[in-house]
């Protein structure tokens, strides 16, 4: 058996005492137990010390103390180790009848045999000697471990590890019940039917639509008053505005789909019995209206072809805009119209946000449009938003329910493994139905409805205040292919944003009426859930619909073209609902909007928040301030917050007082409202810091997003702080990388990819990592610094060798580095990890080639397996002339080359330009016989070459061969054949190949173009 364990000169350990400390007395200094955690992880002591009361160990069990320490007694204990030893952790030397000395403890002693722990080098090995082989037994009188280890170690860091110590052998210390999913409900209980594709009134539909036990539907409006709904929205005084595309399909081919005859509509309740009774068309004649933002008396319009957002407004009172300003000119917009932008969104942060979440974010403020740019998702028809502001997307093309919610989208595009529950996009219609543009592969065979989502669409969180408590926050999801209105809880597990569905294998909503067509959701001022039904035959857009398709085919069949003009909008209600007048705050004084702040329904907050900003009332601003200090409810503290920085009156005192607030969602928020502080304030970085240790993720997740902005050596030691104190959680790993790859007007990292298994490997890297690795390399990766400036061991950001093709770096892990790199010298040299076995290699490898600003490809077990297969016959370290051959041709170099192209041949130069942004493309679709080649002017000998497209994922070549040619004229037979199934193309030349031209060929067939954002060619020229 054999465990991780630092040469013993590098160790901070403790004995067995010391890990209990007198921490209840006000003069001593209590440090942090998560910090301490990982330094006790970093420091080599988890290898020779037990935390668990279980594991035999090298030095004493740390949960077992004799007595508590005072701090003095502990520092003593470890600067004089040899003072007390306890019994049975005695360090003995055993001489074998071989001559051989071996140092350890003994764990086990038989009449035949004698158990010991063996410190070797950077393990510690546990052996059983037979007696016949010891000659002498010795008792050494002093520690294995060495004095003085805390020389040096900041008061700080002793004051960390103490806290963890104790907390170790603490039974009130721990874990809380692990969350998980929620217990699901019975839905909507009923096996598909068959029906036809008759209209019905919106009271005979009703009848057909099915709800969970406990809930009905109100209807709030219907045609004539509206037609062809497609959103609706609410401005300050509770008026509802409707978005009607009146034009939208209205046969089977779209014939004048794009003609301006579609408007806006202003509905309004005048008897307060709930159903619209006046209507007004508020802008009529538009094209296909999408995007509707209420402001104050100005209502934000966007129309399809279009990114221009024009304020419109009512200046007298009759119902009718009849003031119309640019706001933002856009531009031109282009495409079909279901995968243009859609949901104008004001957020919680006072950024108005669309489902274009990795696009632009806008902002009005001081009565300018501004905007910037951000790298979240991109989202089709719909944006939901919670309480603190994180986003919700869908998209029908992509046949995706939920995503890009782990993170806010100016952190970067974030999708995790196991986010959705298992089988979350099946669907449970209870009506038979194949009219899907998928085709029958989505129907269900037995059932004969859909089979999952497809056309999922208009998303939104619940917000409100009249549904039961367990409905506030859950994720309403409209699917209109399916005739059905999905719930979901959404469930913080691990600091990971889970979604599962509220219901045992049903849903919340569903109809027998094939008309029914719920494509919108919204929290409104009542509290109350709406839903907007589109109530037509045709849901899907001309582009799908085309004479000899399949869905045209059914939509003949069914006569679902005549079914037009229609549309209805439902208030969703439950038994316990007690519905109050909406509100009218348009009204209001601003000091009335922050009472407002503090609503249990979030479409008050919301509305109040984004008026109080609008008016730039400044005179509400210690109403505010005291809002923030002393409110009893946590959401209102949390808008009062944005609102302040809405008014520009945010200030570093309030900052604090946020921090040290008991929510979490506002010390998230006021780690959000530092972050244009923090490269210019230190000590704000530390505090946020100081913040972040806590019991809730998110906490910690949002400190490590934050404090990129410090961008600083600082910040980054302190985001790896963070990792090695949350090593085993996934969203603190993936975002501490983010972090630490952030480079201000650089793209965000995207994690999208990072399947299950990388995250397994990451995560164990990075264990590996901290234990032994980051005392050479550093927390950075940059190479560790002594106490005499010396550097210990290379960077390992952006390193040639470790971004190599995998064999490189995996020969180095397998055999050690010494002698002078790059020219200049380190002390010791890189010792082989030969011992350790192809998955500890693999995820060490992964792990650095992914870190400290690298974005290299994973590395598999098998990769290093052939490695060790290929180099089992060598016993000594690598040199740096040795791998020579392994590594890539400068671009200096390369760009001397003379590069062609059978397709895109103008382009060639941007796949050795080193800007990943770039490309070289065929610029139409792959088929078999496209070529790139290349002349390199002289003879090299090539070890591979790697085709890295990973800006472009879905453009890697289906299939390729690699020819190579003395002249250029005359080529050999392919060299290497195969298939690529990733965004990084890895081809490994066959041992000994000189070469000057190589000719790269496509062999496959795909929709989607070849492209090369980065060529590397790995060798030398040929001696």
């Amino acid at each position: 058996m054999k465990f991780c364990c630092f040469a013993l000169a590098f160790m901070l350990c403790f004995p067995v005492d010391s890990q209990a400390a007198d921490v209840s007395k006000p003069d001593k200094h209590v440090g942090n137990y998560r910090r301490g955690r990982a330094l006790f992880a970093q420091r080599g002591c988890a290898a020779c010390h037990a935390v668990d009361g279980k594991t035999v160990s090298l030095g004493p069990d740390l949960t077992k103390p004799e007595k508590p320490l005072t701090r003095q007694e502990f520092l003593e204990s470890i600067n004089e180790p040899s003072k007390q030893i306890k019994k049975g952790y005695e360090a003995y030397s055993i001489l074998l009848e071989s001559g051989k000395v071996l140092t350890g403890r003994i764990t086990n002693q038989t009449d035949d045999a004698v158990t010991v722990l063996i410190p070797d080098h950077q393990l510690v090995e546990e052996q059983t000697i037979p007696r016949d082989e010891i000659e002498e037994l010795v008792k050494q009188s002093v520690s294995v471990m060495p004095k003085g280890l805390l020389k040096g170690v900041p008061e700080s860091q002793v004051s960390d590890l103490l806290a963890y110590l104790a907390s170790v052998g603490d039974p009130k210390m721990t874990a809380p019940p692990r969350v998980t999913i929620p217990a699901k409900q019975p839905g909507v209980m009923r096996e598909p039917e068959d029906a036809d594709s008759t209209f019905y009134s919106p009271e005979e539909s009703m009848k057909r639509i099915h709800l969970a036990p406990g809930y009905r539907l109100e209807l709030v409006a219907a045609e004539p008053m509206i037609e062809e709904p497609v959103l609706c929205v609410w401005d300050g005084n509770a008026r509802m505005y409707v978005a009607e595309m009146r034009t939208y399909m209205q046969d089977a081919d779209g014939v004048d789909q794009d003609l301006p005859r579609s408007r806006v509509s202003m509905l309004e309740d005048t008897d307060g019995d709930g159903r619209m009774d006046k209507v007004s068309r508020f802008i009529d004649n538009m094209v296909l209206p999408r995007m509707i933002l209420p402001f104050d008396d100005r209502i934000i319009v966007n129309e399809t072809y279009t990114e221009d957002y024009y304020s419109y407004r009512d200046t007298n009172g009759d119902g009718v805009a009849d003031e119309k300003i640019l706001l933002y000119p856009g531009g031109k917009a282009g495409g079909n119209l279901e995968h243009q932008n859609s949901a104008l969104t004001w957020g919680i942060d006072n950024w108005i946000y669309s489902a274009r979440l990795g696009s632009q974010r806008h902002r009005f403020r001081n009565g300018k449009w501004e905007s910037e740019r951000i790298y979240g998702d991109h989202g089709q028809w719909g944006l939901a938003m919670d309480d603190v502001g994180r986003f919700f997307l869908s998209a029908a093309g992509g046949e995706k329910p939920a995503y890009g919610f782990q993170q806010l989208p100016q952190y970067g595009r974030l999708n995790l493994p196991g986010e959705l529950e298992p089988n979350f996009e099946a669907v449970y219609p209870i009506v038979k139905m194949v009219d899907v543009q998928g085709g029958l592969g989505r129907v269900d065979k037995e059932r004969g409805g859909l089979n999952r989502f497809t056309g999922c669409a208009g998303q939104s969180i619940y917000r409100g205040d009249q549904m039961p408590d367990d409905f506030k926050g859950d994720y309403i999801l409209p699917e209109p292919v399916g005739r059905l209105v999905r719930r979901a809880k959404v469930t913080q597990i691990d600091g990971k944003t889970m979604l599962s569905n509220a219901y045992e294998n049903s849903e919340f909503i569903a109809s027998t009426d094939k008309n029914f067509r719920p494509l919108w959701s919204a929290t409104g001022p009542d509290g109350c859930l709406y839903i907007v039904d589109m109530y037509r035959g045709i849901i899907q857009e001309g582009n799908w619909t085309r004479k000899g398709s399949y869905l045209r085919g059914v939509i003949d069949k069914e006569g679902f073209a005549k079914n037009i003009g229609r549309g209805r909008i439902y208030r969703v209600v439950h038994e316990t609902t007690n519905r109050q007048p909406p509100p009218k705050l348009l009204g209001m004084t601003t000091a009335q909007l922050v009472e407002e702040l503090s609503h249990s329904n979030g479409w008050r907050r919301d509305t109040a928040q984004k008026l109080i900003v609008l008016r730039s009332d400044k005179s509400v601003v210690p109403a505010l301030e005291q809002l923030v200090k002393t409110g009893d409810y946590p959401l209102g503290r949390l808008h009062a917050l944005w609102t302040l920085d809405g008014l520009e009156a945010t200030t570093k005192v309030l900052i604090l007082t946020a921090l040290g607030d008991s929510d979490s969602r506002v010390k998230q928020a006021a780690m959000r409202l530092s972050e244009p502080l923090l490269a210019d304030d230190a000590d704000l970085v530390k505090y946020v810091a100081d913040a972040g240790y806590d019991d809730d993720i998110g906490v910690v997740v949002q400190a490590v997003n934050s404090l990129r902005y410090a961008k600083s050596d600082l910040g980054r030691q302190l985001i790896s702080e963070f990792a090695a104190a949350y090593a085993e959680n996934d969203l603190v790993l993936v975002s501490s990388q983010a972090s630490l790859r952030y480079r201000e007007g650089g793209n965000q990292p995207v994690f999208a990819n990072l399947d299950a298994k990388t995250l397994e490997q990451m995560k164990q890297g990075y264990q590996t990592y901290t234990l032994l690795c980051i005392r050479c390399h550093g927390h950075d990766g940059k190479g560790a610094i002594s106490s005499d400036g010396l550097q210990l061991a290379p960077s390992l950001a952006k390193s040639p060798r470790l971004l190599a093709t995998p064999e490189l770096p995996a020969r180095i892990l397998l055999h050690g580095l010494k002698g002078p790199i790059e020219g200049k010298k380190y002390p010791g040299l890189m010792e082989s990890m030969q011992r350790q076995d192809d998955a500890w290699i693999a995820s060490a490898l992964t792990y650095v080639r992914k870190s400290f600003g690298n974005n290299g490809s994973a590395v598999t077990v098998e990769d290093v397996a052939l490695v060790r297969s290929m180099t089992q016959d060598r016993d000594q370290p690598y040199t740096i002339e040795e791998l020579a051959d392994f590594l890539p041709i400068t671009l200096d170099v390369m760009k001397t080359w003379k590069l062609s192209a059978s397709h895109g041949g103008e382009h060639v130069g941007a796949a050795i330009d080193g800007n990943s942004n770039t490309r070289y493309s065929t610029n139409e679709s792959m088929k078999p016989g496209m070529w790139f080649s290349f002349d390199m002017q002289q003879p090299y000998n090539v070890t591979s070459i790697l085709l890295d497209t990973q800006k472009s994922k879905g453009d890697y070549p289906r299939g390729y061969t690699v020819s190579i040619s003395d002249d250029g004229k005359t080529w050999s037979e392919p060299i290497i054949e195969g298939k690529a199934t990733t965004a990084i193309t890895d081809l490994p030349f066959p041992k000994g190949v000189s070469t000057r031209f190589v000719k790269i060929e496509q062999t496959g067939q795909h929709g989607l173009f070849w492209s090369i954002h980065e060529l590397k060619v790995y060798g030398k020229p040929t001696e």
